[in-house]
């Protein structure tokens, strides 16, 4: 047996089928998947993945694995994991997996490490916990690396950081700037699994209750667009004024989150950054407010302070914890602050991620066939692949769309032509 560390190998054949059954809603993928087996393009290349360990991914490795790379998956958030899917990639698929649901820091970085014991040609992160533990604990394996690939929003901004202070030494693609990523992945995926999560923990009805989403990026606007599709009255709480703005534009209350506490039902964070709700805001709340993170890491909700108004708490419901306040009231935390679509659901739908992952299986060839030819910078993805990748989609859709003429393309393209 390949080297691994799940949490029940007898849990495979679950996880086969849920493996399986993604795949069916994953066509784009899959039509990568058919080119990489037959010219394999990543052959021999060495590639760490610190991922969400679900089914979707299941199907982005096994298709990373049919280009001929040697994979090694871990978890990139302690309560992600599908631990059936996990199995089934180690005993069907013959993929090292490190990842446990509801595994503890220690052991999340052992996991790391684990990874990074393959001594990776490219990285795929989601968050840059990966790369930022190899650029700080493990530089020795630096000079092996030809790039990676980075999935989200937070990842990209501390990619972008390293990069500006010049400690950033292999270059990286974040595929989550592509539109067929970010505009969809983000939106659409987190607008639906955020409050699915919601719903399993508690069985809300959002019907006729207040929301408060704190953040307005996209995936802010997916949160607040399906909560008012539910019936809930929206609350926008935003730093940007430019966001803020579009917030109201789009039919939705704008206001400070201190002055939101009051009326709020639910509570969802969206930003990335960290204490977005503080001890001000969570003393402010009222009796039995749900308060719950869609962001990438726990640190959104100020959890110690949490802890230290808290006389008492105890577990209504799996992922579902009462805090009972000093001040006499009740606050209700979900998926421990951790990402509640995936810590409390199952994530994002596969027919969204197909096109995220499709971004992840170009973006790591395109880095094998550009080697030694990026400069240590964070790039985007070019946008003739993140085209190509749209087209593929609405073929599997059954949707052609119109092209322009050559004289359409002249004109748009000429400044010389005018009234």
């Amino acid at each position: 047996m390949i080297e691994h560390d799940v949490a029940d190998l007898k849990l495979a054949k679950s996880g086969r089928t849920r493996i399986e059954w993604a795949g069916k809603f994953m066509p784009v993928l899959a039509n990568i998947c058919e080119r990489f087996g037959r010219n394999k393009p990543l052959r021999g290349v060495r590639m760490s993945c610190c991922l969400h360990v679900t089914s979707e991914t299941a199907n982005l490795v096994t298709t990373l694995k049919a280009a001929g790379a040697s994979v090694r998956l871990c978890a990139s958030n302690p309560l992600s994991t599908q631990d059936d899917v996990a199995a089934a990639l180690v005993r069907d698929h013959g993929i090292p997996v490190f990842a446990i649901k509801g595994e503890n820091r220690r052991q999340y970085y052992q996991h790391i490490y684990a990874a990074l014991a393959h001594r990776p040609e490219i990285t795929t992160d989601d968050g840059a916990d990966l790369v930022s533990t190899l650029h700080s604990k493990k530089r020795n394996l630096i000079p092996d690396v030809i790039g990676g690939t980075e999935e989200t929003t937070t990842g990209v901004v501390r990619l972008r950081s390293m990069e500006k202070d010049r400690v950033l030494a292999y270059p990286i693609i974040a595929v989550n700037d592509s539109q067929t990523k970010f505009m969809f992945d983000n939106r659409y995926g987190t607008g639906q699994s955020a409050l699915d999560g919601i719903l399993r923990a508690t069985n809300w009805l959002f019907a006729g209750s207040t929301v408060v989403v704190c953040g307005y990026g996209w995936c802010g606007r997916g949160v607040a667009a399906r909560a008012k599709g539910l019936g809930a009255e929206i609350i926008v709480t935003e730093v940007n004024p430019v966001r803020a703005l579009e917030a109201k534009m789009d039919g939705f209350r704008v206001m400070r989150l201190m002055d939101a506490c009051r009326s709020g039902d639910v509570f969802i964070t969206v930003t990335g950054d960290i204490n977005v709700i503080d001890r001000r805001h969570m003393l402010g709340m009222k009796d039995r407010a749900i308060i719950c993170n869609a962001g990438h890491f726990d640190a959104e909700i100020n959890k110690k302070a949490l802890d230290e108004i808290t006389r008492s708490k105890r577990t209504l419901r799996r992922f579902c914890v009462e805090h009972k306040l000093k001040n006499g009231r009740c606050l209700i935390m979900l998926a421990e602050g951790r990402l509640v679509n995936l810590a409390a659901a199952e994530g994002h739908p596969a027919m969204v991620m197909d096109m995220s992952f499709a971004n992840q299986a170009l973006a790591a060839e395109y880095l094998v066939r550009h080697r030694g030819k990026l400069e240590n910078k964070v790039y985007k993805l070019p946008e003739a692949l993140d085209q190509q990748i749209a087209r593929l989609k609405l073929g599997t859709m059954g949707i052609r769309i119109d092209r322009l003429t050559p004289e359409q393309a002249a004109y748009i393209s000429s400044w010389r032509l005018g009234t």
